[in-house]
């Protein structure tokens, strides 16, 4: 759990004995390849915590079609965070691509986490900004860059995500087709 507390710390002041009650309600999970970690239609309760591993985050149409909406890698939060705010069922899947080691960090221990850790409402404030600027560039970018400065910024976003994820799922990401995605990859390498 050193890696959750490393990270929290990075964002707040946290005092040992906080670390200590905070990291006890929360607890370590492994997800397969390919394993849905959080489905549609639930209440979501969790925040993952991710210390190895990637995950994608989708939603499937009216059609019953796969989109990618994000995804989450090492030593980031992910969940489906309006779900998780609004008590609302969720509208997203989250799914492991990898062999996948998350820390959980149920409700229970952030509700505590905001009523007793010094700079707790900080910390929740400081994950939902993050999270909230990260999804508002990422719509902006899909209307005002270019598929290639897209590509680009996801490369850097993502390193090795080519090597992680499948390439129907990048497109996805990107919003553009598969062949498209190809076209763009083959004129880096010329």
């Amino acid at each position: 759990m050193e890696i959750l507390k490393n990270a929290i710390s990075q964002m707040i002041t946290l005092s040992e004995r906080e670390a200590i009650n905070f990291m006890s309600m929360c607890y370590r999970r492994k997800f397969k390849k390919k394993e849905i970690l959080s489905q549609d239609e639930k209440i979501i309760d969790e925040v993952y915590f991710i210390e190895r591993g990637i995950i994608r985050v989708k939603i499937i149409d009216l059609a019953g079609t796969e989109h990618t909406v994000h995804f989450a890698i090492e030593n980031q939060f992910i969940a489906d965070y309006r779900a998780f705010l609004t008590r609302e069922k969720s509208s997203y899947l989250l799914e492991s691509m990898e062999d996948t080691e998350v820390i959980v960090l149920p409700k229970e221990g952030i509700d505590w986490g905001y009523k007793h850790l010094q700079e707790g409402e900080k910390l929740g404030r400081l994950i939902a900004e993050y999270y909230f600027t990260y999804l508002d560039k990422r719509i902006e970018h899909l209307y005002t860059l270019s598929p290639l400065q897209r590509y680009n910024l996801m490369n850097q976003i993502f390193p090795n995500i080519h090597n992680r994820v499948p390439q129907h799922m990048i497109a996805s990401y990107l919003g553009i087709t598969p062949i498209h995605l190809s076209r763009i990859k083959k004129s880096r390498l010329s």
